[in-house]
């Protein structure tokens, strides 16, 4: 048995540009229906006669509302992400470490299609 038998064992690396706008399609969906989400929320709230800040019945609308914001604000860093591996994908440096210009290897930007860093540099960004 030669090692070529292991290599048609992988999952073959699918084209960044169809990663990419898969991974756009997916961010632009949570970024909708969390909108969604703060909008009913805020409706909610305006509906709401009582002080819900003192409601003992369980978490209040501002909470809740501060969560879903938060959730889409993280969603919104997403997309940034991805428009960022998309100008990276149209200069021709997708693939490379922002830091340190080494090839990000193919496995990394199957599981995060808008790494930009190698899994080196990466601890160092988280850091900052």
């Amino acid at each position: 048995m030669d090692g070529s038998d292991a290599d048609d064992e992988r999952p073959p690396h699918v084209d960044p540009a169809v990663r990419l706008a898969a991974g756009r399609t997916d961010v632009e969906a949570r970024i909708a229906g969390l909108s969604r989400q703060v909008a009913a929320l805020a409706d909610e709230q305006a509906l709401t006669t009582h002080d819900d800040e003192h409601d003992p019945e369980g978490v209040t609308i501002g909470f809740e509302r501060a969560q879903v914001q938060g959730l889409l604000a993280g969603a919104r860093r997403d997309l940034e992400a991805v428009e960022r591996a998309e100008r990276r994908l149209a200069e021709g440096t997708y693939g490379r470490c922002v830091r340190c210009g080494r090839p990000i290897p193919a496995e990394r930007l199957d599981a995060l299609p808008a790494a930009e860093t190698c899994v080196a540099c990466a601890p160092v960004r988280r850091r900052r």
